[in-house]
């Protein structure tokens, strides 16, 4: 059983409560879920957990209002698929700016307006403004934060977590959580209340960003190129300022050496040939670049999501796409063991299925870089091969593509399950004029059925039921996070209940409200 629910063990019949969604939930204070750190990863849990009715409250370190200074500015279309089944990705859209290819290593260029998405671009914004439409919906759906509070300390026991923290002007507090996620970055302070290590090494040191306004014309698309000892990328956000990454190899120094926009322009200069007249810089930043992994992302009842779990160079900017995908697969798996539906060895497969993610997201990031920091002739010969092949074999091409872009990525499905098991379900139309992601929003299951079907009786707060539009004769289980949990290309009612008791658990007993049980 991979990403599924299994049998629930409930027969009870007492009824439930219903959540801020609208859409019956059950959940008590006892399983309430405590998620450390506000970036996107863990704004993404909360609101998915809160609308899902379970208690959440979200602990930051940082005062409200006070954003990190972030390096991510992509969206990829696996993260806007998952934000359009929130209801958020036309609101983003309208603020970023879509590109269909990238330039990589000066002549490869990448075509993403052939993508199997809704979605065929990528998306460049600052990281707040998914933080700001993150939070929004978090707070909407009823989750607490606590700000200016930090995790000092962290038990376990059999029936939950009680987690010491520091908060307002140091006052000590005790927060009960039944799990804990740590969405707390690369030092991670959960990561290391668990004991849990993070090996891996720093790969480029002296990393320089800035947000900037050009004098001149510049590339209309995300342009990656390297030159001798120089690096740098450059992506419009479409408000007339630009990002550029940057990196020098004879330029190793501490991230805290001053940085300013002169160095910037050089290295600028140096990999791309002009700095397009860069200026009014509205913030720069220096870093240094690790590929590090978790070698676990559960310790008992306490995950890691995010930088937490993984921090990887920012070539092809997968990162922030990486957390929000963790965040999405996590969240309805807690949700459905907090609200009884789902056993808790459900939550063992989130490890089996992004884990293996993370680590392919390590070696394509990491492989950008070194091929395009390439400088012995047998790197740049192999870089030089690789640039040709891509661009002359599609399959090769477009399976890059699906993997930078996170829809070529599937979880792993039980022997003999049916092939569409465990892979990404595209945003298929449905019979009544609706689409896929829009049936996820709420975070339920949707079974999509050749025929009508009446399988959602009792499961109302948990699952859809809908027909395909086309004349496609499989029946499908999509998850909550769009992947096929089950599927058949011939299904009886009772194959269907079958399944569906199997992912979902239980219907409601006949007088309670669907979703009632527990």
């Amino acid at each position: 059983m991979t990403g599924t629910t299994g049998p629930t063990g409930n027969s009870g019949t007492t009824c439930g409560t219903t959540g801020t969604t609208g859409i019956t939930r059950t959940a008590t204070p006892a399983s309430r879920v405590l998620v450390v750190g506000s970036g996107p990863t863990g704004l993404l849990l909360a609101g998915d957990l809160a609308g899902a009715g379970v208690p959440v409250t979200v602990v930051e370190k940082r005062p409200h209002g006070i954003s990190n200074l972030s390096r991510a500015f992509v969206l990829h279309a696996r993260t806007l698929e998952q934000l359009d089944a929130r209801g958020l990705a036309d609101g983003l859209e309208s603020v970023g700016q879509p590109l269909d290819r990238l330039r990589l290593f000066g002549r490869l260029t990448v075509d993403l307006s052939t993508l199997p998405s809704r979605y065929r671009h990528l998306l460049v914004l600052p990281q707040y403004e998914v933080e700001k439409a993150l939070e929004r919906r978090a707070v909407e759906a009823g989750a607490e934060f606590r700000y200016e509070t930090e995790l000092t300390g962290l038990t376990q026991d059999a029936d939950g977590v009680t987690v010491e923290a520091a908060g307002p002007r140091g006052r000590a507090e005790t927060l009960r959580a039944a799990y804990v996620v740590g969405a707390d970055g690369m030092r991670s302070a959960v990561r290391q209340a668990v004991g849990l290590p993070f090996p891996g090494r720093s790969v480029i040191r002296s990393v320089v960003l800035a947000d900037v306004r050009l004098a001149e014309q510049s590339p209309s698309l995300l342009t990656v190129n390297a030159a001798g000892d120089a690096f740098a990328f450059l992506a419009p956000f479409g408000d007339g300022y630009h990002r550029v990454i940057g990196w020098h190899r004879g330029r190793d120094v501490p991230d805290g050496e001053p940085l300013d926009l002169a160095e910037i322009k050089e290295i600028t200069r140096l990999a791309l040939g002009r700095d397009f007249g860069m200026h009014d810089a509205r913030w720069m930043s220096r870093f240094h670049s690790d590929e590090r992994q978790a070698p676990a992302y559960r310790a008992g009842r306490v995950f890691l999501a995010g930088d937490a779990a993984h921090v990887h160079t920012p070539a092809g900017g997968q990162g922030m796409n990486t957390g929000l995908q963790d965040a999405a697969n996590l969240s309805w798996k807690l949700a459905a063991v907090a609200t009884g539906h789902a056993d808790p060895a459900l939550l063992d497969t989130y490890q089996a299925e992004r884990h293996p993610v993370g680590r392919a997201v390590l070696r394509s990031s990491g492989g950008i870089v070194r091929l395009a920091m390439a400088k012995r002739p047998w790197t740049l010969a192999a870089r030089g091969a690789l640039t040709a092949f891509l661009g002359a074999v599609g399959p090769a091409r477009r399976k890059a593509a699906g993997r930078l872009t996170g829809i070529g990525h599937r979880y792993p499905a039980p022997r003999g399950a049916h092939p569409l098991t465990g892979a990404r379900v595209p945003d298929v139309d449905l019979a009544g004029g609706g689409r896929l992601y829009e049936a996820l929003r709420g975070g339920r299951f949707v079974l999509i059925t050749p025929q009508p079907h009446e399988a959602g009786a009792g499961r109302g707060d948990r699952l859809a039921v809908a027909r395909w539009a086309s004349g496609r004769r499989t029946t499908v289980l999509v998850r909550p996070d769009g992947y096929a949990a089950w599927a058949a290309d011939s299904a009886d009612a009772g194959g269907i209940e079958a399944a569906l008791a199997r992912h979902l658990g239980p219907a409601a007993p006949a007088g309670c409200a669907p979703g009632d049980l527990r």
